[in-house]
C-alpha cells in the first residue's frame, strides 16, 4: 500500500470531495487514515483511541509542533461520534446523535468549519405527543419561539406557561456561571491537602476559577445546590403543575443515566444537557451534516493537516512502561510504537485495568477504578424508514415533506414523570420496561444526505435496559423482542410506523461496550453522579489528567468535565501534557 504524506493525503481528500455529490468525505477507508513513513514507530505522543476527545488531543498537540500518532482499534474513526452505513443507502449516527456541547473554543481553535463541519440547528427543540388525548392539547412542542412555546404550555397550564421562562432564565444564569469550569482543570485534591506550600500553589488557578464561578452565581447559589443534590421531580414540582411539561423536561435529567427523576442528584444531568452553545446560540442543539462522524472527521482533518498520523484497525494490547515511565504502546499485531507520553481516550477501566499491568499501579487506585460506576440504562436503536412517521396527534400534511415536529427530539411515553420512574424500577429488577422512555430523532428531516429520496433515518435512544437481562446475557431473541416492544409503542403514537421499517440496528449496553469500548455501555465513560464529578472524576488521584505513571494521561470522557460530544477532556489533557513535556 502506498504511503502518503499529510499534504498528499489532504490533496487526495480534496479530489474526492470534488467527486462526491455532497462534497463530503465521511467514510474514509483505513488507507486514507494512514500516513506511514519509515520513522513512524517513534513519536512524542501516542493517543489511544480516535474518539472525538482523542482526536482533539491530537489536533492540539500537533498544532503545538509535537509528533503525534493516534491508534484506533475499529475500522473507522470517531468512537461514539461516528457515522456508519448499517443499512445500504442509510447513514446512521450510530451512537451519539445530536450536537450541542462541543466547546466553542475548540470549534474556533481547530477551525472545524474550515475542515468540513456543518450544522443544522433544530427548531423547534422538542415534541411530546400524548396518548389518549384529543383536541388542541394532544401534544406539547417547545422551542426558541417564545410566543409559540407559551401557547403550547398554556394548553395545559397558564401558570406553567408564565413560569417556564423564569425557569429557563434560572438555568441560563446557572449555566453561565459554571460554564468556565468546563474549560479549566478542576482543583487537584492531593495538592490542596499537601503539606508543602509549593504543591498548594499549583492548584491556585483552578481554585480561583471555581471561586469566581461560585461568586457569579450570587442569589442563584441555593438553586444551583438544589440542582446538584435534589431529585429532579422535587425541582420540577416546585416550578410546574402540568405533567407533560414536567416529564418532557425530566428526560434531560436522566438521559444516559441509570437514575430516575426521583433520584437525588439527577438535577445535575439536566444541567449538563443545557450547557451547550451552537452557532452562537446558548442551549441550542443541532444535527451535523453527514451524521456525527462528520464532527470526528473535521477534527481528524485538522490533526492530520498539522502532521498527526492516524491509524485505524490498530487495537492496543498494552501501554508500555520502562523505568516507571511511559515508553509507548504495544499493538495487538506486535508492533511497538515508542513515545514519551500516552494520552488514553479509552474509559478509565480500559486504561488502567486492561492496558496496564496491575502491578504497575498503586493498589488504592486499582480499587478506586474497580469501584467506579459504569452502569448504563441505554439501548440505542437505529432505524431505516421508507417514509416519515405520521403522528396521530399532528398528522402529516404531506407524505414526503417533514413537519416541524419531525425535526426535533420526539419524546414518547412522557405523558407523566411516573412513567419514567416506573421504567427505571423495571431495570432495577433486572428486566426491561414494557413502557420504556423513548427519545426519537429523524436527522434526515434536516439533512437529506443521510437517506435515499423520500426515505429517512430514525434514531431512538431508549431506556431503561439493564446490562444483564434477568441475570443473563442478552440473546439475539432478547434484542429483537425489546425492539419489537419499542416499535409497538411507536406504532401507538404513529400508526403505520412498523410497516415503514426497512432495517434496524439494535445496541444494548453490552453491544455498546463491545463495539465502541464504552465500559458497561455507559455513553459518558462513567456515571455523571455527584461522587464522580469535577475533582472526583474519575478519582481524586486522577482529576488533573495525569496518571500515576510519568507520561500517562487520561483524556476521554471519564475525565472532567465528563461525557457528551464536548471535546474538553481531550483539550485539557493535551494542555496538561504540554506543560509537562519538557520534563518527560
Amino acid at each position: 500500500m502506498a504511503a502518503f504524506t499529510c499534504k498528499q493525503t489532504m490533496y487526495l481528500r480534496r479530489c474526492f470531495d470534488s467527486m462526491l455529490k455532497d462534497k463530503r468525505l465521511l467514510h474514509l477507508t483505513p488507507s486514507f487514515y494512514r500516513q506511514e513513513n519509515k520513522n513512524s514507530s517513534n513519536y512524542d505522543v501516542v493517543v489511544v483511541g480516535a474518539g472525538h476527545n482523542g482526536l482533539v488531543s491530537a489536533a492540539y498537540l500537533a498544532k503545538s509542533g509535537l509528533k503525534v500518532c493516534v491508534v484506533e482499534r475499529r475500522h473507522v474513526i470517531g468512537g461514539a461520534a461516528v457515522t456508519e452505513e448499517i443499512v445500504p443507502g442509510f447513514k446512521f449516527s450510530r451512537a451519539s446523535y445530536v450536537l450541542s456541547l462541543l466547546r466553542p473554543k475548540i470549534v474556533s481553535d481547530l477551525e472545524l468549519k474550515k475542515y468540513g463541519l456543518k450544522v443544522y440547528l433544530r427548531n423547534p427543540s422538542s415534541y411530546t405527543p400524548l396518548l389518549g388525548q384529543t383536541g388542541s392539547a394532544s401534544s406539547l412542542t417547545l422551542g426558541p419561539d417564545q410566543e409559540e412555546t407559551y401557547r403550547q404550555i398554556s394548553q395545559f397550564s397558564e401558570r406553567d406557561a408564565k413560569r417556564f421562562f423564569e425557569y429557563e432564565k434560572l438555568l441560563d444564569d446557572i449555566v453561565t456561571a459554571i460554564d468556565p469550569l468546563l474549560d479549566s482543570q478542576p482543583p487537584y485534591l492531593p495538592s490542596l491537602t499537601s503539606s508543602t506550600i509549593r504543591e498548594k500553589l499549583k492548584t491556585l488557578p483552578a481554585v480561583k476559577t471555581l471561586l469566581k464561578s461560585l461568586s457569579t452565581l450570587g442569589t442563584d447559589s441555593d438553586a444551583f445546590y438544589e440542582f446538584m443534590t435534589a431529585p429532579t421531580t422535587k425541582i420540577l414540582n416546585k416550578w410546574f403543575e402540568s405533567e407533560p411539561l414536567k416529564a418532557t423536561l425530566a428526560t434531560d435529567a436522566v438521559i444516559g443515566a441509570m437514575m430516575s427523576p426521583e433520584s437525588p442528584g439527577s438535577g445535575y444531568v439536566l444541567l449538563h444537557h443545557v450547557m451547550g452553545c451552537l452557532e452562537g446560540k446558548k442551549g441550542a442543539w443541532g444535527y451535523v451534516e453527514g451524521g456525527m462522524g462528520a464532527v470526528s472527521q473535521a477534527i481528524c482533518n485538522c490533526a492530520m493537516d498539522h502532521g498527526a498520523d492516524v491509524f485505524v484497525d490498530k487495537p492496543v494490547k498494552e501501554i508500555l512502561i520502562q523505568n516507571d515511565a511511559v515508553n509507548g504502546v504495544l499493538l495487538q499485531d506486535g508492533t511497538e510504537l515508542r513515545s514519551k507520553a500516552v494520552i488514553s481516550n479509552a474509559t478509565p477501566k480500559i486504561t488502567f485495568l486492561d492496558l496496564i499491568p496491575e502491578s504497575k499501579l498503586p493498589s488504592n487506585l486499582v480499587e478506586s477504578i474497580k469501584g467506579f460506576d459504569f452502569t448504563s440504562p441505554v439501548t440505542k436503536i437505529n432505524v431505516a424508514l421508507s417514509r416519515l412517521p405520521d403522528f396521530t396527534a399532528d398528522p402529516n400534511v404531506s407524505r414526503n415533506e417533514p413537519m416541524p415536529h419531525h425535526q426535533c427530539t420526539i419524546h414518547l411515553n412522557c405523558e407523566h414523570t411516573q412513567l419514567i420512574h416506573d421504567a427505571f424500577l423495571d431495570a432495577q429488577l433486572g428486566t426491561y420496561s414494557k413502557k420504556p422512555m423513548i427519545e426519537m430523532v429523524i436527522p434526515s428531516s434536516r439533512d437529506p444526505t443521510l437517506a435515499p429520496p423520500g426515505a429517512h433515518v430514525c434514531l431512538m435512544f431508549t431506556q431503561y435496559t439493564p446490562y444483564h437481562l434477568n441475570g443473563k446475557d442478552w440473546t439475539e431473541h432478547d434484542r429483537n423482542a425489546y425492539a419489537d416492544n419499542v416499535f409497538d409503542i411507536v406504532e401507538q403514537y404513529a400508526p403505520g410506523f412498523k410497516a415503514s421499517v426497512v432495517g434496524r440496528d439494535i445496541l444494548t449496553p453490552p453491544d455498546l461496550e463491545r463495539i465502541f469500548g464504552l465500559t458497561g455501555g455507559n455513553i459518558f465513560h462513567g456515571a455523571m453522579s455527584l461522587d464522580q464529578l469535577f475533582m472526583s472524576r474519575p478519582t481524586s488521584q486522577l482529576s488533573n489528567y495525569r496518571g500515576p505513571i510519568q507520561g500517562l494521561y487520561l483524556g476521554g470522557s471519564g475525565a472532567h468535565p465528563g461525557g457528551g460530544v464536548m471535546g474538553s477532556p481531550g483539550k485539557l489533557a493535551a494542555e496538561t501534557l504540554l506543560k509537562d513535556f519538557k520534563k518527560l
